[in-house]
């Protein structure tokens, strides 16, 4: 009686809930929503957008780019300081759960509406999945590293794209039946998509030649909040572009800043020299300035990642990173906010030392197709 019983719990079509609030989990969810595709008669999945970054209409390049349909719930939060977007997610997302009844809850990364979402999943008794669960970078001052902490902790399924984060799960005290390494999403869909972006040249547009410039990223409030750690950032900028052009697909929070603090000499009109503004990209576009980059500059976390798979050099502007492997196997040298470090290490790229790495395990583009077979076995 048992055993029937489990094989119909086990054949009932499961309800799944695929949260992204911010750029990257976009990135992450299209390879889930793909794969969970694949057994319609197992799971009917939905997507919901809190809009924590982007309004729908800001974010659909992302949703088109990524073959991703029109989100089944919108959250409309915006932009607020931390207490109040996680807490005006809460509401939103707990009315939400209330009228769905989602068999799993699935958030990613390490944003505020992977915190929220977690917290309403928990306290409904909702089981949870948290996809690039355990990374670290033990800085506790990152926003972020509470947001992976707490949904660590609540999480029944957590899935992993490295031995780092197993090994931190495990010093946690997370039981091992919960911990399933799986490699990495974010990874499944850059591969699906790099035959397409490599065929763009977006670099062209730009009157820039291939492997003749920089990509830079810079969004995080403890590079672009405080003018003269900003200041230090760009002057190290300055004298890189005197060597070979940056272009610099500007985030809002960037753009806030530099007109807050009257940053805007720093700036080329022209995008062969100098450091070049550009409006944010698509995914696509994104992706072909930086598989044709000589190297990257950025403060992203998923960079780190990307970065080390194309074998492109990356130079992190933080203290630290959740992501070390991207650092002891791949392609990145974190060099924090010092401007010194960052030309020193950008001219050794430049004069042609760079750093060369290897893709970590399992970052193959199969993330998703492992994830959705343990959904499918428990």
């Amino acid at each position: 009686m048992k055993r029937t019983l489990k094989k119909i719990q086990k054949m009932k079509k499961r309800k799944i809930f695929l949260v992204a609030g911010a750029r990257p989990n976009f990135m992450k969810i299209a390879p889930l929503w793909r794969e969970l595709k694949k057994f319609p008669s197992q799971f009917s999945s939905y997507i919901i957008h809190t809009g924590q970054h982007y309004d729908y209409e800001m974010s659909r390049i992302f949703f088109k780019n990524l073959g991703l349909p029109r989100p089944h719930f919108y959250l409309g939060v915006g932009s607020a300081s931390h207490a109040k977007q996680t807490a005006k997610i809460m509401v939103k997302f707990e009315k939400v759960v209330c009228d769905q009844m989602p068999d799993i809850i699935t958030v990613v990364g390490d944003v505020n509406s992977t915190l929220a979402c977690s917290l309403v999943a928990a306290k409904l008794r909702v089981p949870l999945a948290h996809v690039e669960a355990g990374l670290r970078s033990f800085d506790r001052e990152m926003p972020e590293e509470i947001n992976r902490v707490v949904a660590d902790a609540l999480s029944d399924y957590l899935f992993t794209t490295c031995e780092d984060a197993n090994r931190n799960l495990r010093r946690e005290g997370i039981p091992q039946e919960k911990i399933f390494f799986v490699g990495n999403v974010m990874i499944d869909t850059l591969l699906s998509l790099k035959r397409e972006a490599q065929g763009r040249n977006t670099w062209k547009t730009f009157g820039l030649r291939k492997k003749g410039y920089a990509l830079l990223t810079l969004h995080r409030s403890e590079n672009v909040d405080k003018k003269e750690v900003f200041v230090n950032i760009l002057e190290a900028f300055r004298k890189i572009g005197n060597h070979i052009p940056i272009i610099f697909p500007i985030h809002p929070r960037a753009t806030k800043q530099i007109r807050k603090f009257k940053l805007g000499k720093y700036f080329s009109s022209q995008p062969n020299s100098g450091i070049f503004r550009v409006k944010p990209l698509g995914y696509i576009d994104f992706l072909n300035l930086m598989c044709d980059s000589k190297f990257v500059l950025t403060d992203s976390g998923g960079i780190q990642e990307e970065t080390t798979v194309l074998n492109i050099p990356c130079l992190t502007l933080r203290k630290n990173t959740e992501r070390p492997v991207t650092v002891k196997e791949g392609t990145n040298i974190v060099v924090g906010a010092d401007p010194r470090r960052i030309v020193r290490e950008a001219t050794r790229i430049i004069n042609g030392k760079e750093k060369k790495g290897k893709t970590p395990p399992l970052w193959e583009g199969k993330a998703a197709q492992r994830i959705v077979k343990v959904l499918l076995n428990t």
